[in-house]
């Protein structure tokens, strides 16, 4: 979910109002989601790196953290959407890290998944599970995958970046090994379900061979 400083920036408005929408743009991509009858949404909500940020900004987007779930743990449990934490949410603070587990709690029986990568970075992802599988006393392809934070999700399909950059910026990389990507020329405030929808349909124009002919 890539944009939302350009967008604010664009508009002479301060930043913490282009992650305000950007929140906005959650909302509607959720919901979204749903109405494509889509198993499994991801989103980068807060990188590992993110904390080299300005604390300003970093603490606009705690704040937004906590009204986010506020205003949307009773419609997730009423939707029945599951949410799912990748990434160590453990170095939040205490009353975040209380509203998260609180909100996987109620939500752990959900028939689809919401899952939002937070203090997440990839890299770190993967050494963090090859050191869990040396532990087990052999490092190959099933035990680092049993170790990845995503383990209990479905295969990754698709992976959509906006705003136009045309980088993974240290998301899934395990994952997206075999994943369809698309790289979209939209600030992710002015994303839509047209625009989720438009992914879906290209995604299923390609023809996926996994390294085959």
């Amino acid at each position: 979910m890539d944009g939302n400083g350009r967008w604010a920036k664009r508009r002479g408005l301060p930043r913490a109002l282009g992650h305000k929408q950007g929140g906005e743009a959650v909302r509607r991509t959720v919901q979204a989601a749903e109405n494509l009858g889509l198993e499994c949404l991801t989103l980068y909500a807060f990188s590992s790196e993110n904390w080299k940020r300005d604390d300003s900004e970093i603490s606009d987007l705690m704040n937004l953290m906590r009204r986010f779930i506020e205003a949307n743990l009773a419609d997730m449990v009423e939707r029945k959407v599951r949410l799912k934490i990748i990434g160590d949410y453990s170095a939040f603070a205490p009353d975040i890290v209380e509203r998260l587990e609180d909100a996987l709690e109620r939500t752990k029986d959900g028939e689809r998944t919401l899952a939002v990568a937070l203090n997440y970075g990839a890299q770190q992802e993967i050494v963090r599970a090859a050191q869990k599988a040396s532990e087990e006393g052999s490092i190959d392809l099933e035990t680092v995958e049993k170790h990845l934070y995503t383990a209990d999700l479905p295969p990754l399909d698709l992976l959509i970046r906006t705003s136009g950059e045309v980088r993974l910026s240290n998301f899934l990389l395990w994952q997206a090994a075999y994943a369809e990507m698309l790289f979209l020329d939209v600030l992710w405030p002015d994303f839509t379900e047209d625009h989720l929808r438009d992914a879906c349909e290209e995604f299923v124009t390609r023809e996926r061979r996994y390294g085959g002919r």
